[in-house]
């Protein structure tokens, strides 16, 4: 009887849920704001998605996404502006954080435009790489190694 009254008296207010970034309205804007070391991509740009390649796993990001941080691999964010228009960046690695005010920072050691890659020069690193992994040295091998995953990761991100 007293939890009947309780729920009766008290009002929980409830949170619309959505599945899609094209559903999301005005209000529903996330803020963006991706950094390199050297230059600002976005400052306060109201976006509706951002796709990161988080260590645990591709991420989605919403507005009113949970807070967290997040470190990144090397891949592709994909910042979604509005319903049918996408920009694609390469990163090697970084940080993602979500903050309670429904702003996403990134922090990215390197971002390239993913237009702004050439497949045939791609190719050639691939195979400079692979014949430095085979190196006697073990600081060689190390970095040929490195190498090759970020070119996997962009080659794969270019099919």
């Amino acid at each position: 009887m007293f939890s009947r009254a309780i729920k009766q008296a008290v009002q929980i207010p409830r949170i619309s849920a959505r599945s899609y970034a094209s559903e999301a309205g005005a209000a529903d804007k996330l803020r963006l704001q991706f950094a390199l070391p050297h230059q600002t991509i976005f400052q306060d740009k109201e976006v509706l998605q951002v796709s990161v390649p988080a260590q645990t796993g591709e991420m989605g990001i919403l507005s009113h996404h949970v807070p967290s941080v997040e470190a990144l691999k090397a891949g592709v964010v994909e910042v979604i502006e509005s319903a049918g228009q996408s920009t694609k960046y390469f990163i090697s690695s970084g940080f993602a954080s979500v903050h309670p005010n429904n702003t996403l920072t990134i922090n990215a050691v390197e971002a390239y435009d993913l237009s702004a890659f050439d497949k045939s020069a791609l190719q050639q690193s691939i195979a400079d790489a692979r014949k430095s992994s085979s190196s006697a040295s073990d600081a060689e091998k190390a970095e040929a190694e490195i190498e090759l995953e970020v070119y996997s990761e962009l080659e794969a991100a270019l099919k």
